[in-house]
């Protein structure tokens, strides 16, 4: 009987063990974030601050065009939580019923930069900037693809709204996404460029030279949904003090 009630406490045991093990792994289940370009660096950062609390958090990014993102989540790649870089792409997603609702978290600012040796001053622009001046002909300006990245359209309306963007299209380095159009400056392969505040202030080969007019085109906001239960608790951490201060640490502005 003893060897019997024996045989039976390990049986136990070891069934326990592995209930636990199956527990830890449905803990440490790969949670994959869609987040705009311009998102990187803060996010990353924040999935490491994150991960000092949740040691077996598995946090997997992919950062691209959110137009680019939002195509594929409608294509059905698998997501937990996606981050846009403008609304324009979010509603398309909750106009095609793949996205019931939204939150916006952040803000951010248009600006444009030259190479850090660049000989181009503070320029105020508006509707009377000399852009011959400091854009001469043959030089390039990049930009976000003006036709659907978030961060080329804004610069699109603005440009628009300035009276200057037939006659400077002709010299755009169009780029798949904000950060693409940050290295082209930071290469010298473009005299001028067009980013978000945020870019530039991650790169110490660029500086920043003027900040477009925020009355010359839409907020710039960023709205993120939750795709996925799962991912509750980062997506939960997103709006904490700590992940708060990161954001506004690379220099957004929380709605």
């Amino acid at each position: 009987m003893k060897k019997i009630i024996g045989i039976i406490t390990t049986i136990v045991i070891m069934a326990m063990t592995y209930s636990a093990s199956a527990v830890e792994k449905v803990a440490v289940e790969k949670i994959t974030v869609f987040a705009a370009a311009s998102l990187t660096n803060a996010m990353q950062d924040i999935a490491t601050s994150y991960k000092t609390e949740h040691k077996d958090a598995d946090i997997v990014f992919s950062f691209a065009s959110s137009s680019i993102l939002a195509k594929q989540i409608e294509q059905g790649a698998p997501v937990d939580i996606f981050m846009s870089a403008d609304q324009k792409w979010m509603t398309y997603l909750i106009e095609h019923n793949i996205v019931k609702n939204k939150q916006d978290l952040l803000k951010n600012a248009l600006v444009l930069i030259a190479p850090k040796n660049s000989q181009v001053g503070n320029v105020l622009i508006n509707s009377n900037t000399n852009w011959q001046a400091i854009l001469p002909k043959g030089e390039r300006i990049a930009i976000g693809d003006p036709d659907h990245v978030p961060a080329g359209l804004y610069a699109k309306e603005s440009l628009t709204n300035l009276g200057v963007f037939d006659k400077l299209s002709p010299q755009f380095a169009p780029a798949s996404n904000v950060r693409d159009a940050l290295m082209l400056v930071e290469r010298n392969e473009a005299v001028l460029g067009i980013v978000y505040s945020t870019d530039a202030k991650v790169s110490d080969k660029v500086k920043i030279v003027g900040t477009f007019p925020a009355n010359t085109f839409k907020s710039i906001e960023y709205p993120i949904t939750l795709l996925n239960l799962k991912a509750n608790d980062f997506y939960q951490y997103l709006n904490s003090p700590q992940a708060k201060a990161i954001f506004e640490k690379y220099g957004f502005i929380i709605k």
